[in-house]
Protein backbone atom coordinates (compact mmCIF):
# COMPACT_ATOMS: atom_id res chain seq x y z
CA UNK A 1 0.00 0.00 0.00
CA UNK A 2 1.43 3.41 -1.22
CA UNK A 3 1.97 6.27 1.21
CA UNK A 4 -0.29 8.49 -0.66
CA UNK A 5 -3.46 6.02 -0.17
CA UNK A 6 -2.56 5.44 3.36
CA UNK A 7 -2.57 9.33 3.66
CA UNK A 8 -5.98 9.07 1.93
CA UNK A 9 -7.70 6.68 3.85
CA UNK A 10 -6.58 8.54 7.26
CA UNK A 11 -7.99 11.64 5.88
CA UNK A 12 -11.32 10.18 4.76
CA UNK A 13 -11.05 8.12 8.49
CA UNK A 14 -10.08 11.44 10.14
CA UNK A 15 -13.23 13.17 8.34
CA UNK A 16 -15.80 10.38 9.10
CA UNK A 17 -14.85 10.68 12.46
CA UNK A 18 -15.29 14.15 12.89
CA UNK A 19 -18.71 14.06 10.95
CA UNK A 20 -19.94 11.10 13.27
CA UNK A 21 -19.12 12.81 16.65
CA UNK A 22 -20.67 16.29 15.54
CA UNK A 23 -22.42 16.42 18.58
CA UNK A 24 -19.42 16.17 20.65
CA UNK A 25 -16.93 17.64 19.17
CA UNK A 26 -18.84 20.91 17.56
CA UNK A 27 -18.12 24.00 19.82
CA UNK A 28 -22.08 24.24 19.56
CA UNK A 29 -25.30 23.82 17.70
CA UNK A 30 -25.53 24.70 13.81
CA UNK A 31 -28.48 26.35 14.52
CA UNK A 32 -27.15 28.61 17.56
CA UNK A 33 -27.45 32.31 17.06
CA UNK A 34 -24.28 34.37 19.04
CA UNK A 35 -26.33 37.63 17.81
CA UNK A 36 -23.01 39.26 19.58
CA UNK A 37 -20.87 38.06 17.00
CA UNK A 38 -21.70 38.00 13.26
CA UNK A 39 -19.42 37.68 10.96
CA UNK A 40 -16.85 36.99 13.52
CA UNK A 41 -13.15 36.57 12.55
CA UNK A 42 -11.25 33.45 13.88
CA UNK A 43 -10.53 33.29 17.90
CA UNK A 44 -10.67 31.06 20.56
CA UNK A 45 -14.40 31.03 20.79
CA UNK A 46 -15.13 30.62 17.18
CA UNK A 47 -11.64 28.65 15.46
CA UNK A 48 -13.86 29.40 11.78
CA UNK A 49 -15.38 32.46 12.76
CA UNK A 50 -19.10 33.22 12.52
CA UNK A 51 -21.69 33.58 9.65
CA UNK A 52 -23.51 36.81 8.98
CA UNK A 53 -26.38 35.52 11.70
CA UNK A 54 -23.87 34.55 13.91
CA UNK A 55 -23.93 30.81 13.74
CA UNK A 56 -20.28 29.24 14.28
CA UNK A 57 -18.88 28.09 11.59
CA UNK A 58 -16.61 25.01 13.08
CA UNK A 59 -19.99 23.54 14.04
CA UNK A 60 -21.98 23.85 11.06
CA UNK A 61 -19.12 22.38 8.90
CA UNK A 62 -18.97 19.10 11.12
CA UNK A 63 -22.55 19.00 10.95
CA UNK A 64 -22.62 19.85 7.14
CA UNK A 65 -20.34 17.47 6.78
CA UNK A 66 -22.13 14.56 8.16
CA UNK A 67 -25.32 14.96 6.36
CA UNK A 68 -23.58 15.45 2.71
CA UNK A 69 -21.62 11.58 3.40
CA UNK A 70 -25.08 10.27 4.69
CA UNK A 71 -26.70 11.80 1.59
CA UNK A 72 -24.24 10.59 -1.06
CA UNK A 73 -23.79 7.06 -0.21
CA UNK A 74 -27.69 7.13 0.43
CA UNK A 75 -28.56 8.40 -3.02
CA UNK A 76 -25.66 6.54 -4.13
CA UNK A 77 -27.25 3.44 -2.63
CA UNK A 78 -30.47 4.16 -4.35
CA UNK A 79 -29.29 4.48 -7.40
CA UNK A 80 -27.12 1.30 -7.40
CA UNK A 81 -30.48 -0.55 -6.50
CA UNK A 82 -32.31 1.13 -9.87
CA UNK A 83 -29.33 0.38 -11.93
CA UNK A 84 -28.77 -3.38 -10.67
CA UNK A 85 -32.66 -4.29 -11.54
CA UNK A 86 -32.53 -2.75 -15.05
CA UNK A 87 -29.39 -4.55 -15.52
CA UNK A 88 -29.92 -7.80 -14.15
CA UNK A 89 -33.57 -7.34 -15.50
CA UNK A 90 -32.12 -6.19 -19.34
CA UNK A 91 -29.27 -9.22 -19.02
CA UNK A 92 -31.30 -12.26 -17.88
CA UNK A 93 -34.58 -11.99 -20.10
CA UNK A 94 -33.38 -10.10 -23.19
CA UNK A 95 -35.25 -9.89 -26.22
CA UNK A 96 -37.78 -6.69 -26.15
CA UNK A 97 -37.69 -6.49 -22.46
CA UNK A 98 -33.76 -5.80 -23.13
CA UNK A 99 -34.37 -3.41 -25.97
CA UNK A 100 -37.19 -1.54 -23.43
CA UNK A 101 -34.91 -1.30 -21.20
CA UNK A 102 -32.03 -0.34 -22.63
CA UNK A 103 -33.77 2.46 -24.59
CA UNK A 104 -34.68 4.06 -21.46
CA UNK A 105 -31.25 3.99 -19.85
CA UNK A 106 -30.16 5.12 -23.00
CA UNK A 107 -32.47 7.66 -22.92
CA UNK A 108 -31.42 8.96 -19.23
CA UNK A 109 -27.75 8.56 -20.15
CA UNK A 110 -27.99 11.21 -23.15
CA UNK A 111 -29.69 13.33 -20.64
CA UNK A 112 -27.27 15.83 -19.04
CA UNK A 113 -28.70 14.51 -15.75
CA UNK A 114 -26.97 17.16 -13.72
CA UNK A 115 -28.78 19.46 -15.36
CA UNK A 116 -32.16 17.94 -15.80
CA UNK A 117 -31.55 17.42 -11.89
CA UNK A 118 -31.23 21.25 -11.13
CA UNK A 119 -34.56 21.28 -13.76
CA UNK A 120 -36.69 18.96 -11.58
CA UNK A 121 -35.58 20.51 -8.24
CA UNK A 122 -36.31 24.14 -9.40
CA UNK A 123 -39.67 23.28 -10.14
CA UNK A 124 -40.01 22.25 -6.53
CA UNK A 125 -41.45 24.53 -4.44
CA UNK A 126 -38.60 26.65 -2.10
CA UNK A 127 -40.23 26.82 0.59
CA UNK A 128 -40.06 23.29 1.77
CA UNK A 129 -38.87 22.47 4.97
CA UNK A 130 -35.28 21.25 5.55
CA UNK A 131 -35.90 18.07 6.20
CA UNK A 132 -37.83 17.61 3.20
CA UNK A 133 -35.54 19.40 1.39
CA UNK A 134 -33.36 16.37 2.56
CA UNK A 135 -35.52 13.89 0.82
CA UNK A 136 -35.79 15.20 -2.48
CA UNK A 137 -32.32 16.16 -2.66
CA UNK A 138 -31.56 12.46 -1.97
CA UNK A 139 -34.67 10.67 -3.97
CA UNK A 140 -33.82 12.93 -6.87
CA UNK A 141 -30.31 12.17 -6.93
CA UNK A 142 -31.10 8.57 -6.22
CA UNK A 143 -33.57 8.41 -9.29
CA UNK A 144 -31.79 10.77 -11.94
CA UNK A 145 -28.30 9.00 -11.34
CA UNK A 146 -28.28 5.03 -12.07
CA UNK A 147 -28.35 4.46 -16.24
CA UNK A 148 -24.93 4.94 -16.31
CA UNK A 149 -24.02 1.66 -13.67
CA UNK A 150 -27.41 0.40 -14.82
CA UNK A 151 -25.30 -0.03 -18.27
CA UNK A 152 -22.28 -1.73 -16.94
CA UNK A 153 -24.80 -4.27 -14.40
CA UNK A 154 -26.23 -5.32 -18.04
CA UNK A 155 -22.78 -6.14 -19.68
CA UNK A 156 -21.37 -7.83 -16.73
CA UNK A 157 -25.05 -10.21 -16.73
CA UNK A 158 -24.27 -10.53 -20.23
CA UNK A 159 -20.49 -11.91 -19.82
CA UNK A 160 -21.76 -13.85 -17.32
CA UNK A 161 -24.92 -15.73 -18.88
CA UNK A 162 -22.85 -16.90 -21.54
CA UNK A 163 -19.73 -18.17 -19.37
CA UNK A 164 -19.26 -21.95 -19.37
CA UNK A 165 -19.86 -21.93 -15.62
CA UNK A 166 -23.26 -21.27 -15.76
CA UNK A 167 -23.85 -22.94 -19.43
CA UNK A 168 -22.80 -26.08 -16.57
CA UNK A 169 -24.84 -25.56 -14.12
CA UNK A 170 -28.02 -25.22 -16.75
CA UNK A 171 -27.08 -28.74 -17.86
CA UNK A 172 -27.52 -30.01 -15.03
CA UNK A 173 -30.95 -28.86 -14.10
CA UNK A 174 -29.86 -25.84 -12.39
CA UNK A 175 -32.98 -23.38 -13.51
CA UNK A 176 -35.00 -20.17 -11.77
CA UNK A 177 -34.54 -18.40 -8.55
CA UNK A 178 -31.79 -21.18 -7.15
CA UNK A 179 -29.52 -20.48 -10.71
CA UNK A 180 -29.66 -16.93 -10.29
CA UNK A 181 -29.23 -16.86 -6.49
CA UNK A 182 -26.19 -19.16 -6.51
CA UNK A 183 -25.00 -18.62 -9.72
CA UNK A 184 -25.59 -15.33 -11.04
CA UNK A 185 -25.92 -12.69 -7.95
CA UNK A 186 -21.83 -14.11 -6.05
CA UNK A 187 -20.38 -13.22 -9.59
CA UNK A 188 -22.13 -9.51 -10.07
CA UNK A 189 -21.13 -8.32 -6.85
CA UNK A 190 -17.69 -6.80 -7.92
CA UNK A 191 -19.24 -4.65 -10.84
CA UNK A 192 -22.37 -3.51 -8.44
CA UNK A 193 -20.31 -2.43 -5.64
CA UNK A 194 -17.83 -0.57 -7.95
CA UNK A 195 -20.74 1.23 -9.25
CA UNK A 196 -21.88 2.47 -5.36
CA UNK A 197 -18.00 3.68 -4.92
CA UNK A 198 -18.42 5.19 -8.17
CA UNK A 199 -21.35 7.13 -7.60
CA UNK A 200 -20.93 8.62 -3.94
CA UNK A 201 -18.26 11.44 -5.72
CA UNK A 202 -20.43 12.28 -8.41
CA UNK A 203 -23.37 12.98 -6.01
CA UNK A 204 -21.15 14.51 -3.42
CA UNK A 205 -20.20 16.94 -6.41
CA UNK A 206 -24.12 17.26 -7.49
CA UNK A 207 -25.59 17.97 -3.81
CA UNK A 208 -22.71 20.23 -3.62
CA UNK A 209 -23.73 22.00 -7.24
CA UNK A 210 -27.73 22.04 -5.78
CA UNK A 211 -26.31 23.95 -2.59
CA UNK A 212 -24.69 26.48 -4.56
CA UNK A 213 -27.33 27.35 -6.50
CA UNK A 214 -29.69 27.13 -3.62
CA UNK A 215 -31.74 24.24 -4.44
CA UNK A 216 -30.23 21.68 -2.47
CA UNK A 217 -30.87 21.42 1.53
CA UNK A 218 -32.45 24.27 2.88
CA UNK A 219 -31.37 26.17 5.72
CA UNK A 220 -31.08 25.68 8.90
CA UNK A 221 -29.57 22.62 8.42
CA UNK A 222 -25.75 22.49 6.60
CA UNK A 223 -24.24 20.69 4.07
CA UNK A 224 -21.31 21.52 1.81
CA UNK A 225 -23.75 23.07 -0.92
CA UNK A 226 -25.27 25.61 0.97
CA UNK A 227 -21.80 26.26 2.83
CA UNK A 228 -20.09 26.84 -0.58
CA UNK A 229 -23.14 29.27 -1.10
CA UNK A 230 -21.46 31.96 1.54
CA UNK A 231 -18.38 31.87 -0.86
CA UNK A 232 -20.37 32.92 -4.25
CA UNK A 233 -22.25 35.50 -1.58
CA UNK A 234 -18.93 36.47 -0.65
CA UNK A 235 -16.73 39.15 -2.73
CA UNK A 236 -13.30 39.85 -0.61
CA UNK A 237 -12.64 35.99 0.24
CA UNK A 238 -9.13 36.97 0.47
CA UNK A 239 -9.55 38.91 3.35
CA UNK A 240 -11.14 36.17 5.05
CA UNK A 241 -9.35 33.17 4.12
CA UNK A 242 -11.57 30.71 6.78
CA UNK A 243 -14.37 31.00 4.98
CA UNK A 244 -12.67 28.18 1.93
CA UNK A 245 -12.70 25.55 5.19
CA UNK A 246 -15.77 24.08 2.93
CA UNK A 247 -14.24 23.93 -0.40
CA UNK A 248 -11.17 22.64 1.22
CA UNK A 249 -12.52 19.55 2.71
CA UNK A 250 -15.22 19.15 -0.32
CA UNK A 251 -11.60 18.74 -2.56
CA UNK A 252 -9.86 16.78 -0.19
CA UNK A 253 -12.29 14.45 0.34
CA UNK A 254 -13.00 14.04 -3.47
CA UNK A 255 -9.37 13.78 -4.16
CA UNK A 256 -9.01 11.08 -0.89
CA UNK A 257 -11.91 9.09 -2.69
CA UNK A 258 -10.73 9.29 -6.21
CA UNK A 259 -6.99 7.83 -5.04
CA UNK A 260 -8.40 5.19 -2.98
CA UNK A 261 -10.91 4.25 -5.54
CA UNK A 262 -8.36 4.26 -8.62
CA UNK A 263 -5.57 1.98 -5.84
CA UNK A 264 -8.61 -0.35 -5.39
CA UNK A 265 -9.36 -0.98 -9.09
CA UNK A 266 -5.77 -1.95 -9.76
CA UNK A 267 -5.51 -4.13 -7.29
CA UNK A 268 -8.46 -6.35 -8.66
CA UNK A 269 -7.10 -5.66 -11.89
CA UNK A 270 -3.95 -7.51 -10.78
CA UNK A 271 -5.50 -10.15 -8.37
CA UNK A 272 -7.87 -11.30 -11.87
CA UNK A 273 -4.48 -11.59 -13.91
CA UNK A 274 -2.80 -13.50 -11.27
CA UNK A 275 -5.61 -15.85 -10.91
CA UNK A 276 -5.27 -16.08 -15.20
CA UNK A 277 -2.01 -17.03 -15.07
Amino acid sequence: MSVVRVICWLLLGLTVCAAVGANWIAPAPYEKQFRDFPNARPNGQFPLGTDELGRDRLSRLLYGTRLSLLLAPAAALLATLIAALAGISAGMIGGRVEQLILSAVDLVASLPWLFLLIAVRAVLPLNVSAYTSVAVTFLLLGALGWAGAARVIRSAVVAVRESGFLVQARSMGVSGWRLFAVQLLPNLRGPVVAQFWLLIPLFILAEANLGVLGLGVSEPLPSWGNLLLDLVNHREIAEAPWRLAPAALLVTVLLSLQVVQNSGGKLVRNRKAVAEV
